[in-house]
């Protein structure tokens, strides 16, 4: 296989995003205070986006065996940005959006341009006075690429001559004076901590392996069949309070993570349980008020996605576009199986202590990265068809897609344009449910993309999920657990 100089060989995750049956696409939604100044935006693409080679670049299949590489075009922009002349002022505009986004869901890409495109829509919504709908297919890159360079794209609104900053999680930092028994501890934890991080892993590797070959989670309503991958898609979001998360994190003293995930699964118990409540009406039985209808043993994991790679700032990939260089670019993340607790509880604040556990033990096991290797490992010896069918298989056997990215933290202008939210999901998953949750600024965005042949009233599912926040977090005040002084600042 000869590759000419100006190709690059794509990457074993992008050959696999390709595969059929595996066909992934990311959806970014993004809703702007004012209308969109067409001509201004598609300035803004060609002296940043477009700079970086995956985007102005196609993929071409080099042989039978599906390897393919990334070779350099001239990009037209217009084949690219599409801007459909609509009244401002549509009737039932956010049903609109939903009904656009999810025929996006239905058409494939080009493979004769590059894989992205742009769709501007000057229609005013309940949560925005505008609309962008950013599609690209995942063999692009994954969503903390892709949002990572959004951010690069743009500016903080308070400070135009900006780029925007992300949170950094804080290093310890090691200091001298070090008594040796303190010292002796730390060794002694340290090895510890390797031999729980082995054990872990390697029970990890098990349940994953025998998720492959059989084990499947318990039938569902929320649960859809083989082939849902190929179903259209209905994109839903819910805006909710980061400050409210946060408040929930320092009384509890938890991470933001755990507090996303407790409350998503509280979220999904009330929704299953009402769904639970209305089948058994359908058939006729008798429904007491507040009782729980949940399976009192069931089987329902989510394939959480996580970040392989440190990631990089704001200004490097700034600076990545200026000199038109890949950086740290592609596929890099690992799929982990994670137990949801389906249950309802007592005491709510039981979601988030069971999602810190259950999160706790994620951080001392090895096996997304051990899947990672093992995924380019197959690929190279079985091919891509092979590699695709036991991903497939991981997913088909589990219930729904979780993940979550880090935005920044304060409101950005996106050329010129300042933003309210943004809201990315994807599709083409084996999965009726994918779950993403995006930070912005104060805000925490539950994207949703559901099958609505199994999920026909996601909405429903979107208000368990803020009541579910809403409910935590009364119970944090109640128990005073946080001190007014800080909830006023977080109202």
């Amino acid at each position: 296989m000869k590759i000419s100089l100006e190709e690059e060989p794509a990457s074993p995750s992008a050959r696999l995003m390709q595969a059929q049956g595996f066909n992934l696409y990311i959806l970014a939604i993004m809703g702007f205070t004012k209308a969109i100044d067409v001509n201004a935006f598609k300035q803004g693409l060609e002296q940043t986006l477009l700079k970086h080679p995956r985007f102005s670049s196609v993929l071409v299949v080099k042989d039978k065996k599906h390897n393919m590489s990334w070779k350099k075009t001239k990009v037209d922009i217009d084949n690219h940005v599409f801007y459909p002349e609509l009244d401002s002022k549509i009737e039932s505009s956010d049903q609109f959006i939903e009904d656009y986004a999810s025929y996006l869901s239905t058409s494939s890409m080009d493979m004769t341009k590059p894989l992205w495109e742009v769709h501007l829509l000057n229609v005013q919504t309940s949560d925005a006075n505008s609309i962008a709908i950013f599609k690209f297919h995942h063999s692009i890159g994954d969503g903390v690429s892709l949002i990572s360079i959004l951010m690069a794209c743009s500016k903080k609104t308070s400070d135009p001559q900006s780029l925007p900053s992300i949170p950094i999680k804080k290093q310890e930092v090691l200091r001298d004076g070090v008594s040796l028994g303190k010292s002796m501890k730390k060794i002694f934890f340290s090895i510890w901590l390797i031999i729980i991080i082995i054990f872990n892993t390697l029970i990890d590797l098990v349940l994953f392996m025998v998720t492959i070959i059989f084990m499947k989670d318990t039938h569902t309503s929320i649960r859809g069949p083989r082939g849902v991958e190929l179903s259209p898609k209905r994109f839903v979001h819910r805006v909710v309070s980061l400050d409210d998360i946060k408040l929930v994190k320092t009384a509890m003293n938890v991470s933001i993570n755990d507090v996303v995930l407790g409350v998503t699964q509280a979220g999904l118990s009330h929704y299953l349980n009402n769904r639970y409540i209305e089948e058994l009406k359908e058939k006729g039985v008798g429904i007491v008020k507040n009782i729980n209808y949940l399976p009192k043993r069931s089987c329902l994991r989510a394939a959480l996605v996580f970040n392989l790679r440190p990631t990089a700032t704001i200004q490097d990939l700034a600076e990545m576009m200026e000199t038109e260089s890949k950086g740290m670019w592609g596929n890099l993340f690992g799929i982990g199986l994670l137990p949801f607790n389906i249950k309802l509880q007592n005491d709510p604040l039981n979601y988030i202590r069971e999602a810190k556990v259950a999160m706790d033990r994620k951080k001392r096991s090895l096996q997304p990265k051990c899947v990672f290797v093992m995924m380019k490992l197959l690929i190279n010896l079985f091919g891509i068809k092979f590699t695709a069918a036991i991903t497939r298989s991981v997913f088909y056997n589990t219930t729904l897609t979780f993940s979550n990215v880090v935005g920044p933290k304060e409101e950005i202008t996106l050329f010129g344009h300042p933003m309210c939210y943004l809201a990315p999901s994807a599709y083409g998953i084996p999965h009726a449910l994918t779950i993403h949750c995006q930070s912005y600024a104060n805000k925490l965005i539950f994207a949703l993309a559901v099958d609505e042949n199994v999920i026909p009233n996601p909405h429903q599912l979107c208000d368990d999920l803020e009541n579910s926040l809403n409910n935590i977090k009364n119970i944090v005040m109640e128990k005073g657990l946080a001190d007014q002084s800080q909830f006023a600042e977080n109202v």
